[in-house]
């Protein structure tokens, strides 16, 4: 009985996909919606179907648009397989291969520890120094591998805390949650700041120039208005969870763990500052790239540029071994599984497009123009907010990115790029359950926070970054983006 139970439970959602794909295709009549969008519509379903139940790898799923659409005649197979290819996949795949070279001669531990270490000395402001170092590493490798790095650190400073006598075991208890916490929340906060920091930043920019000729986002466009956003949700999460959420005296502290680790480490090496060296020319590529394009009179992008760090450090040479910064080997971590399911988000946008099913939805939609474009943002990003929380953000930021290009081409007020963008922001903060987010998962895995502790203090942070987020880019996105 347990195996029928077992078995059915794969095979429901496994038949339900195609099931719906089906019945969209005979209940809709054309009278309604033509035959093109009909199929991208159904074809929607079905893989949202797939990627919230996963009956099959999130990436399999992901081939679907390559299959179905070639077949049904929306788009020929050339045209089908485009947006698997998109530049800024290339982009963020150059940016993941700099933050495993960072990772491989770990300058990423080096960077965490010196901050803390100098920031470190009290309750509070160790705190702060984990908070900014989390925050700045997520901005440059996922929030998966900056809490993962993290982790082990805050673990170590509680238990060295659960040591001493001056504290109350509640005060160490809270200490306990509140530096885990602060490492989960500030490693999805961090990624907000910069397109790599977040796979949902990174689609939303992918995304635009098909929705919306002509226009693009920048690497440096995108920072500077996301990070000043970024900034403000770091201070609320620092100030919230010292002063509110619970209250942890702010008494001078000595922690030996730190200086004791970065002792460890030794001097920088050789190879640690040639990464750096590949980073701080990446990055000042990226925010200089406007005037390098007409200096040099090449068609510079965020693109290429993260393409030659890649090819850099595969060329040049480690200090002491035979053999460049990173080998093929280290690409095992590269995960490959993230670019298919891009790419099949961006097919199905495309699709969108080419059978005017953004078109279609924007027609059925025509009821929102007479909405707030306030509220209606403001909704937009509550619904993601919590519709993340039990799904994953790169799924969920697929399916909603093509439908919210649709609601935007309905209304007439404010900026329909608005309604895409905070979409994309709402999708990366998740703070309540441990599946949210990998960070969430991974601090709850100690066994120091319960799943209560961590939905109470995720709430607060949700409201805040709706409100944030809203307000972001009601007031401040028209005057730092690009509008159609």
């Amino acid at each position: 009985m347990g195996i029928l139970l077992s078995n059915w439970r794969h095979w429901m959602p496994l038949l339900a996909g195609p099931l719906l794909f089906v019945l969209i295709q005979l209940v809709l009549p054309e009278t309604l919606i033509d035959p093109a969008p009909r199929t991208v519509l159904a074809l929607t379903v079905w893989m949202g179907t797939w990627w919230v139940t996963e009956p099959v790898p999130i990436p399999i799923t992901s081939f679907l648009p390559m299959l179905v659409l070639p077949l049904s005649g929306v788009m020929v197979l050339d045209e089908a397989v485009v947006g698997y290819a998109n530049p800024v996949i290339y982009m963020y795949m150059g940016g993941f291969i700099l933050a495993i070279a960072i990772e491989r001669w770990n300058l990423h531990r080096r960077i965490a520890l010196a901050i803390v270490n100098r920031i470190g000395n009290s309750l509070r402001s160790i705190v702060l120094g984990v908070l900014i170092a989390s925050a700045f590493l997520s901005m440059w490798i996922s929030n998966a591998a900056t809490a993962l790095m993290m982790l082990p650190i805050a673990v170590a400073l509680t238990n060295e805390l659960d040591e001493r006598d001056q504290f109350e075991r509640d005060q160490r208890d809270s200490f306990a949650r509140i530096l885990l916490l602060t490492v989960a929340y500030s490693a999805s906060i961090g990624g907000l700041a910069t397109i790599i920091g977040s796979v949902p930043n990174a689609i939303v920019v992918a995304m635009i120039p098909q929705f919306f000729e002509g226009v693009e986002i920048s690497f440096l466009q995108w920072m500077i208005f996301a990070l000043p956003l970024t900034l403000i949700l770091l201070v609320v999460l620092y100030v919230y969870l010292t002063r509110l959420y619970a209250r942890i005296p702010n008494t001078p502290l000595e922690i030996d763990f730190v200086a004791q680790e970065l002792e460890s480490l030794g001097p920088m090496s050789q190879e640690e500052k040639r990464v750096l060296g590949v980073f701080v020319v990446t990055a000042l590529a990226w925010a200089l790239r406007g005037w390098l394009a007409p200096f040099f009179d090449l068609p510079i992008n965020d693109t290429l540029i993260a393409v030659t760090a890649a090819i850099a450090l595969f060329v040049i040479p480690a200090h002491n071994e035979k053999r460049a910064l990173l080998v093929w080997d280290d690409m095992k971590s590269l995960p490959w599984g993230l670019f298919i399911l891009w790419g099949g988000g961006m097919t199905l946008a495309a699709a969108f497009v080419a059978s005017d099913l953004t078109g279609w939805i924007s027609s059925q939609l025509q009821l929102l123009d007479g909405v707030n474009y306030f509220w209606l943002l403001l909704i937009m990003v509550l619904l993601m907010l919590f519709l993340t929380e039990i799904i994953s953000n790169t799924a969920t930021a697929n399916m909603a990115l093509p439908i919210t290009a649709g609601m935007a081409a309905a209304i007439t007020t404010g900026n329909p790029l608005g309604l895409m963008v905070a979409v994309a922001l709402a999708t990366t903060c998740a703070f309540m359950l441990p599946i949210s987010t990998p960070p969430n998962a991974a601090v709850f895995s100690t066994g120091r926070i319960s799943i209560k502790q961590m939905a109470k203090a995720g709430f607060a942070m949700n409201i805040v970054s709706a409100i944030a987020i809203t307000l972001f880019v009601y007031f401040i996105m028209p005057l730092l983006l690009p509008s159609p």
